[in-house]
């Protein structure tokens, strides 16, 4: 049972007042979650965070002023302590590279924050990367791709393991592939976070060495 003592106190960060409303009524609604403050762009987003009593910044990736990447780069630098979270509406992997390389713990899309958002806070106090389902989708392709050309590493996969991300990388959701290998949706997403695991991908440097690695972002 958490206290609000215990919970997580959250920054959020976004130029829209409205968008801010919609997500602290999800966030607070928890009880291991607690929304401290509220920014409408990243230079208020560190000015509140200078006065301690943060654990996680929620930053829109479009600010006016100081944009939720530039921001999370400052965090990362400045307040090494907190961690970051970028929302955004482009379902992008470029972008989410660019996130992770920034030092954010991953990139939630606004279209399904009411169901991503308490998972990517979650994983991010656990130390994890979040990555909504197409950015895994994104990176199995790409690994599959390399497979193909031999530049993948000698096949460390299970045989279930390789069923299931030939059906990650067609894009079917665990509930599809559940259905289509009679297992559990739970099974699926053990499989996914030890596919993720065996490809060296289970935290966020080891993802934007990859991603540095295979050219979708600048080193």
């Amino acid at each position: 049972m958490h206290t609000r003592e215990s919970a997580t106190r959250i920054l959020l960060a976004d130029d829209h007042a409205l968008v801010r409303r919609g997500l602290r009524l999800i966030l607070d609604a928890e009880p291991d979650m607690t929304v401290v403050a509220e920014a409408s762009d990243g230079a208020e987003a560190l000015d509140a965070l200078a006065a301690g009593g943060v654990d996680l910044a929620i930053l829109d990736i479009a600010m006016p002023r100081m944009t939720g990447l530039q921001a999370a780069r400052e965090i990362s630098r400045r307040f090494p302590a907190v961690r970051t979270l970028i929302l955004s509406m482009y379902d992008n992997e470029q972008y989410l590279f660019e996130a992770l390389k920034a030092g954010a713990s991953g990139y939630v899309l606004k279209s399904v924050a009411d169901r991503d958002l308490l998972s990517a806070v979650r994983s991010a106090m656990r130390g994890e990367p979040f990555l909504y389902p197409g950015a895994v989708t994104a990176l199995i392709r790409e690994y599959l791709a390399r497979d193909r050309d031999g530049d993948a590493p000698d096949s460390i996969l299970t045989p279930r393991e390789e069923e299931v991300i030939k059906l990650i990388a067609e894009g079917y959701s665990s509930k599809r592939i559940a259905e289509t290998l009679t297992i559990s949706v739970k099974t699926v997403d053990r499989h996914r976070a030890n596919i993720l695991g065996k490809l060296g991908m289970r935290d966020r440097l080891e993802l934007t060495k990859y991603a540095i690695r295979i050219g979708l972002v600048e080193p």
